[in-house]
């Protein structure tokens, strides 16, 4: 991906062109994505009366079964097909999302997952029948599905389907907007994203909080397995080191921060931030670094609203010569009708503020023209879209932010380049690591039929040597086996490992495993995804 077309992470370039742009198997993968998945005219084999239909648009094509011959040609083409072509792929990493970039809220809340719910999500993915491992990034920002899948193809249309239900929104709409890329690609992408390069606000730090608590929600739960949690963690080596090998960070703001820029700018005249009266509602992350900013710029006291007191006391402990008055979720209402600007930064997934409540408010002071301000900066949404209907209220969201960080466009494009540098040399380190994984089922399957061998021969041994041989001379025939073996094992094995640490190199390595596979008749990777496969399948409720 060329720094030119993603610099502190717009995504310039057409969806089509951003999903092309790497491989012909990710063009490939794209074009029969989005062209058969909604309502194209593709093949589907049936079976009727004894004899095999293809359905293909408007024909028919019948193969009499009492034909021997030709049966069992159309057979073998059938087997040859894209029928069964998935159990040829490798598992593939697949990133489907969706951002600020190209995504307005009001879809984005649809799709928004709470952490909690990180769990259930990968476990629901993770049943579907071409999906092995899964995690959700699900921020104010985006809302990213990260997978193995069997089959390109087959997952990514499954995991397509499963947004589509989740959110109630009809896959044909949501294609609109997802972004579909895979291995390198998705690589890529996470690393960026970790960087802060992806974000709204470029070098932020929030996100890479974020990604930590993607790994931390995994932990232990089914799904989130050695590739995804490798990726994961790989990411945060890439965000924690990008930030410290340059200054992208410096200067940087966050969401919140923007989020008090922006109400500051669209102040009235005759208003300050000395004399308008601000509210916060919610004290989580968010809704402290709104009060740390508005406390940066000189505001000296402001109302917090939350459901507990806890927090506001900490923050209150934190932050000295501020006023900063709690008052509980109950009165939120009372407390807008008494406030200028308000900020709202909570985790509820329904609206808490309403046309109706707001339109039977008393109107703001006289120094803001008795207009309210809302900054909203929750996804899902804290503000109803209704609300902006009213004459004497203004709303603004997080999509609205853009104003604020769009200045200062070409120091940030020199330090997403500086960035990037730093992105390739640890894109290319994953790689090699997830490369290296193609050959541990060869390396498992190389022992076990060399530890058949060894007790097979071992039996042979004990049996010829008689029954009155004691367990000292049985424990050292034992290991003398053994150490036969592993010695025998050592070099094949050292040639099956490509972690970096030598000079051998992958392609190599990969060459040493297909010719063990052959010289042993090991099983290949083919059997081992039709295995996974079919396994899914059969665990399925009947």
């Amino acid at each position: 991906m060329a720094v030119s077309t993603s610099f502190y992470g717009a995504k310039l370039e057409p969806l089509f062109l951003k999903c092309c742009s790497s491989s012909s198997t990710t063009s490939s993968s794209y074009v029969t994505t989005h062209l058969s998945f909604f309502g194209s005219n593709k093949k589907s084999f049936v079976q009727s009366r004894g004899s095999i239909r293809c359905d293909a648009s408007s024909s028919d094509v019948l193969i009499d079964p009492s034909d021997n011959a030709k049966s069992v040609s159309a057979l073998q083409q059938l087997k040859a097909s894209a029928a069964d072509r998935y159990t040829k792929e490798r598992s593939s990493i697949v990133v489907i999302g969706l951002s600020i970039h190209t995504t307005p809220v009001d879809v984005r809340e649809k799709l928004a997952i709470p952490e909690a719910e990180w769990p259930r999500a990968i476990g629901e993915l993770c049943n579907l029948n071409h999906i092995e491992e899964a995690a959700v990034l699900s921020t104010c920002n985006r809302m990213e599905i990260y997978v193995v899948a069997l089959s390109q193809h087959r997952g990514v249309k499954e995991v397509t389907e499963w947004m589509s239900n989740t959110s109630g929104i009809p896959a044909s709409e949501l294609s609109k907007y997802l972004f579909l890329l895979y291995n390198k690609d998705a690589t890529q992408h996470l690393f960026e994203v970790s960087a802060g390069l992806d974000s709204l606000v470029m070098g932020e730090g929030q996100i890479l909080s974020q990604v930590k608590q993607v790994v931390k929600a995994g932990q232990g739960v089914n799904g989130f397995g050695r590739n995804i949690s490798g990726l994961f963690k790989h990411a945060i080596t890439v965000g924690k080191r990008v930030r410290t090998e340059t200054n992208i960070a410096a200067g940087a703001v966050s969401v919140s921060s923007a989020a008090v820029e922006l109400a500051l700018m669209k102040l009235p005249d005759q208003a300050s931030h000395g004399n308008a009266r601000m509210l916060v509602i919610g004290a989580g992350k968010m809704g402290k670094l709104v009060i740390k900013h508005l406390v940066a710029k000189g505001c000296k006291k402001m109302v917090v609203v939350n459901r507990t007191e806890g927090r506001v006391a900490a923050i209150r402990e934190e932050i000295n010569d501020v006023e900063i008055i709690y008052k509980p979720l109950s009165e939120m209402l009372e407390c807008i009708g008494e406030a200028d600007v308000v900020f709202t930064s909570t985790a509820s997934e329904n609206p808490l503020i309403f046309k109706q409540n707001v339109k039977e408010l008393p109107l703001a002071s006289e120094e803001m023209g008795g207009k309210r301000l809302f900054v909203d900066i929750s996804v899902p949404r804290n503000v109803g879209s209704c609300v902006d209907d009213l004459e004497s209220v203004k709303v603004y969201n997080v999509d609205d932010l853009k104003e604020v960080v769009a200045a200062n466009k070409e120091d940030r494009l020199r330090k997403a380049m500086e960035a990037q540098v730093i992105i390739g040399e640890e894109s290319g380190q994953f790689e090699a690591w997830r490369d290296s994984l193609e050959t541990v089922p060869t390396i498992k399957k190389l022992r076990a039929y060399a530890e058949r061998l060894r007790v097979a021969e071992l039996e042979k041994c004990l049996g010829k040597m008689g029954d009155d041989i004691n367990k000292k001379t049985q424990k050292a025939v034992d290991d003398l086996s053994k150490g036969i073996v592993n010695k025998m094992l050592h070099g094949p094995m050292q040639h099956l490992r490509c972690d970096g640490s030598d000079s051998r190199t992958l392609s190599e390595t990969l060459e040493n495993m297909h010719a063990l596979n052959r010289m042993f008749s090991l099983e290949t990777e083919v059997s081992v995804l039709e295995q996974k496969i079919r396994a899914k399948v059969e665990q399925k409720p009947q």
